[in-house]
């Protein structure tokens, strides 16, 4: 066993002393020693439950002859950092959550590893540690929170990011969106629609590292405190087996979780994660790739923000399994990847079925008949940039308007706040990338305002920075190279004409090349916004998004 490293044998008398100082006994010690990463916090209302997650699946280890060791990983909430400072530290909170994992595991070589995340940035964290340790391992997460009820209607925490943006155009008061507030987040669990927590946790499941049932079972219902108490069994069963990591996520599997996410329409950031945890399997999975994966997969899904369904209904509707069990008709899944539960993902979804085709679409009748994720490429985009497809108005898959130039998020905000966006313009915000930021900050408030004043087909949004999973309306982002690198979007200029074409995946700047070298020549790199601390090693460290921001190799 990998732990008798640390308490097998003569020298490691010692070791075994530190270990009964804490009340291990021996018969515990001779059995596998299964580290629990758990990320529980009391800042984030995914995350407020996780302890009961992690009783759960220790339970699970303790019946299957393990022997369960819980440590502690940091973990931000993205809708509380929002259009501040503090999200320049979430995506960047990601590589710490990956080392501290990687700290924690080979200081104590444990036989194995649960973890237990369940938002945005954590959940990618985690997945990227298990394939850079490579040791079996098994994610299960908390699970989705339920949809709030509001005047007879489903809600959620991007009803009230919009519900501001209604304010300000004069359409509700101020006690109303009270009251909204009061409604839409109903208790734990990880917001309520297809947003990037609910994507990952969805694509985890889809990629074979957790169990059927991961992204879906809501946070709430007692099935995930049984789910995890499999999970825990599960681990016990990969090590016997010797089933690792990336024995499950191939190249086949990752495919999986492209269609799947695909055919979900989730977030825009899982285009800057699932490279990242690619990465950590050494799989290099391109934008192209993405962009072929979604020429192929439909549409079958339209969650909030995209339409008015949530995650209980993804799950009632048949889950992931349905969802898979759908796309393979088309040969679109790789039925003979093997995952967490010991079985090819053939056996996982034998019986699976849709339950209610208004939730999740057949292939003869989709939303789309592309995926929900779009890569464009153009002058203003020679390294890509990053929309959602199936969340953006008829009206707006073509359009050219006028730049709306602002260099930091604040500046937009106020400006479309304040009323002076107008139909036709395309609000350019840069600076804002994963140097430049730093961290890549979420545009959500500035494109739910749009969406709150009623300007959502008629306003497109681009940005070096990326999008909540929340995002709807022609959001454009990782427009890559970022500003602080020099790329073509740090040429803007107020007035410019940029044309967008969804349907043909291109986004131009109209400003012709003499022109852009010229302004290239006068051009100079911003100082620093922050200059001390994690955030400035980090912007020297990052890479850009088109590569998943993940750090240099050095």
């Amino acid at each position: 066993m990998r732990s008798d490293k640390m308490k097998a044998g003569l020298e490691k008398a010692p070791h075994r002393a530190l270990f009964k100082a804490m009340g291990y006994t021996d018969a515990e010690l001779e059995r596998p020693l299964i580290g629990i990463a758990n990320s529980a916090n009391e800042i984030i209302p995914g995350h407020i439950h996780l302890d009961t997650i992690c009783q759960a699946a220790k339970a699970g280890v303790m019946m299957a002859g393990g022997t369960p060791i819980e440590f502690p990983t940091i973990g931000v909430c993205d809708g509380i950092a929002m259009n501040h400072e503090g999200m320049k530290y979430s995506l960047a909170s990601r590589e710490l959550i990956a080392d501290s994992i990687e700290v924690m595991a080979t200081a104590h070589p444990f036989d194995g590893l649960i973890l237990i995340p369940n938002c945005d940035k954590i959940v990618p964290g985690m997945l990227m540690a298990a394939l850079r340790i490579n040791i079996p391992a098994i994610v299960i997460s908390g699970g989705p929170m339920l949809a709030g009820r509001h005047n007879g209607k489903d809600v959620d925490l991007i009803s009230v990011f919009e519900g501001v943006g209604t304010v300000k155009a004069g359409l509700l008061s101020e006690q109303e969106l009270r009251q909204l507030e009061d409604n839409a987040c109903p208790g734990c669990g990880s917001c309520a629609g297809m947003f990037t927590a609910n994507s990952m946790n969805c694509l985890t499941e889809a990629l074979g590292l957790a169990l059927p049932g991961n992204g879906t079972i809501p946070a709430v219902y007692a099935a995930r405190i049984r789910l995890a108490k499999i999970a825990g069994m599960k681990v016990m069963e990969l090590l016997n087996k010797g089933i690792h990591p990336r024995d499950i996520a191939t190249v086949g599997a990752f495919r999986n979780a492209l269609a799947v996410d695909m055919a979900l329409g989730c977030s825009t950031n899982t285009v800057l994660h699932v490279p990242a945890v690619a990465h950590e399997a050494e799989i290099n999975l391109s934008l192209d790739m993405i962009n072929d994966v979604s020429r192929k997969t439909p549409n079958l899904c339209h969650l909030s923000p995209a339409g008015p369904h949530h995650v209980q209904d993804l799950n009632e509707a048949g889950g992931i399994p349905a969802v898979m069990a759908e796309l393979s008709k088309n040969n679109l899944i790789d039925l003979a990847c093997i995952t967490a539960t010991g079985k090819t993902v053939r056996k996982n979804i034998v019986g699976a079925e849709i339950k209610d085709a208004a939730v999740i679409r057949r292939l003869e009748n989709p939303y789309h008949p592309e995926g929900g994720i779009a890569i464009l490429r153009g002058n203003l985009a020679p390294d890509g940039a990053v929309i959602k497809q199936s969340a953006v108005a008829p009206e707006m898959m073509r359009s050219e308007g006028r730049a709306r130039v602002f260099n930091s998020e604040e500046e937009a905000v106020e400006a479309i706040l304040g009323r002076k966006i107008r139909p036709g313009d395309v609000v350019v915000i840069r600076y804002e990338g994963p140097k430049g930021g730093p961290g890549m900050r979420e545009m959500l408030t500035p494109t739910s305002a749009i969406a709150g004043m009623g300007l959502d087909k008629d306003v497109a949004l681009i940005t070096d920075g990326r999008f909540s999973g929340g995002t709807r309306g022609a959001a454009i982002g990782h427009i890559s190279p970022e500003a602080a690198e020099g790329g073509p979007i740090a040429l803007v200029e107020e007035g410019d004409t940029i044309e967008i074409n969804i349907l043909e995946k291109k986004i131009t700047l109209r400003v012709d090349d003499e022109t852009l070298a010229r302004r290239m020549d006068s051009w100079r790199p911003p100082p620093p916004r922050i200059a001390k601390g994690y955030a400035y090693r980090y912007a020297q460290m990052v890479t850009s998004a088109s590569t998943g921001a993940i750090f240099k190799e050095t």
